[in-house]
């Protein structure tokens, strides 16, 4: 117990500049909203009042939700404050993006235009955050998606590997979302579960009920993990040792090779590509993950959380990659800044010999809004490669 009060008490002056900064550049932001849209909205003075009252409680909340649970000791409390924090993020996030695109506008609509473009932003936002919400707060559907490897040996054809992805069981994920999408992906009954990283956001101590049912996780293989740069920011030693009690194998640069009806294959994982920059001994490496493994073995197939391990990962002679990370951008106009980051956003692609398969994500993060990159549980498929 002392040593978590020596790690907050340490936190404090990082914590109070990051909400002093947060705060300041929130406080614009609203401002800027009120600025462009109350006075074209032909409000009626309570109009206004509620408005203002609106925007200066959201300027506030918005961080305070980040960093509730630094703040709160009571989890319930501040997973209340996260909630209603993070619903606002979703519709200011929603406001602040229209608001801009309707100043764009301007310069080309004439100024009748500016009541009907001030409502126009406004009934948007309400709509995309409610529609978002409803998208990231339903139990992911199932995904499809064959993959055709070349040299594959026929007891493999159909062998399925379940994954999932960037869960982020936290303030506003639980038990009951958690069970539900362990009910959902054991009804495929997989040969292999592969988990790709961020299934948490905060630690084993107050997380640990809620993320408890993927130890009813059932493959025919066996369930496999790797780290993803969340369970570093929570914890990663602690949290590798929960997983492994919960019966996953976490993969930490290294392999694992799995006989199936007669055939062998690789199944690898390395640590979060940013591993190293929390522990240099654990730095993200596919080459060593794949060390050791016997010759001619197809395929070899490596869980990284990051797509832009992919590049290393074809170098090292994998066949296919499954990553995460990205939430195939979770919602617009944030999905346009993904590939300045990584390599693939979503879906299925190709860079020389190697598959990358990069997950929408399970769950979500920060704002429980999802629109246009919808969550999933994926099933994938090997099939022979037809040329």
């Amino acid at each position: 117990m002392s040593s978590r009060n020596d790690h907050s008490r340490g936190m404090r002056p990082g914590l109070r500049r990051f909400l002093a900064t947060v705060l300041g550049l929130a406080a614009l932001l609203h401002l800027y909203i009120g600025w462009r849209l109350l006075p074209d909205l032909g409000l009626s003075g309570t109009g206004w009042t509620a408005s203002v009252i609106f925007l200066c409680l959201s300027s506030l909340l918005v961080p305070f939700g980040m960093a509730a649970r630094f703040l709160i000791r009571s989890p319930d409390a501040a997973d209340r404050i996260s909630w209603i924090g993070a619903l606002l993020m979703g519709l200011f996030s929603s406001l602040l993006v229209l608001t801009l695109l309707r100043d764009v506008l301007l310069i080309m609509l004439p100024a009748a235009w500016r009541g009907a473009s001030a409502l126009a932003v406004a009934v948007l936002a309400l709509l995309v955050t409610l529609v978002g919400y409803v998208n990231a707060r339903r139990i992911p559907r199932v995904a499809d998606v064959a993959v055709p490897i070349a040299g594959l040996r026929e007891p493999l054809y159909g062998f399925t590997i379940a994954q999932i992805s960037d869960l982020h069981v936290g303030p506003t994920i639980k038990r009951d979302y958690v069970a539900a999408v362990v009910e959902r992906l054991n009804a495929l009954h997989p040969d292999l579960i592969a988990i790709t990283g961020d299934l948490v956001d905060d630690s084993v101590e107050r997380l640990r009920p809620h993320i408890a049912p993927l130890a009813d996780l059932r493959a025919r293989h066996g369930v496999f993990a790797v780290t993803g740069n969340h369970e570093y920011y929570a914890g990663a030693a602690p949290w590798i040792a929960e997983f492994r009690r919960l019966g996953m194998r976490v993969l930490m640069n290294e392999h694992a090779v799995i006989e199936h009806d007669g055939a062998a294959l690789v199944v690898a994982g390395v640590t979060d590509y940013s591993a190293g920059h929390f522990d240099p001994a654990q730095a993200s490496d596919p080459a060593r993950a794949l060390a050791g493994s016997p010759a001619g073995v197809v395929p070899k197939i490596l869980l990284a959380h990051q797509p832009r391990s992919a590049a290393a990962a074809e170098k090292a002679g994998f066949d296919l990659q499954l990553s995460g990370h990205t939430h195939g951008g979770q919602f617009w106009p944030w999905s346009l800044f993904v590939p300045l980051q990584q390599p693939f956003t979503a879906g299925l692609h190709r860079l020389g010999r190697l598959w990358i398969y990069t997950s929408r994500g399970t769950g979500y993060w920060g704002p429980p809004k999802r629109f246009g990159a919808p969550s999933e549980i994926t099933l994938l498929r090997l099939e022979p490669a037809t040329r």
